[in-house]
């Protein structure tokens, strides 16, 4: 289309955030504060379904646009709760 710029290809991607250490649930299960590196979820109820699944506590799910990294909270819950340690 005339006048419109392809800036990324992806216009928001919906993440999900460690709520204490404010990181984001990467594709390899571990944590950034990076939310480009992130693993994306094609719908909120995917990502709540996702994270209520981790061993997280609190979490939110958010909407970043890339282009103006810009954050929008769209739920949050809790999640299966830390790994509890293994007493020796």
């Amino acid at each position: 289309m005339p006048g419109v710029k392809n800036i990324s290809p992806y216009f928001m991607n919906i993440l999900i955030e460690n709520q204490d250490t404010l990181e984001y649930l990467m594709p390899t299960g571990t944590w950034t504060k990076n939310p480009l590196a992130g693993k994306g979820f094609p719908t909120s109820r995917m990502a709540l379904r996702a994270a209520k699944l981790e061993a997280i506590g609190t979490f939110n799910i958010v909407c970043h646009i890339p282009s103006t990294n810009q954050f929008v909270n769209l739920d949050h819950g809790r999640g299966r709760g830390q790994t509890p340690a293994v007493a020796e």
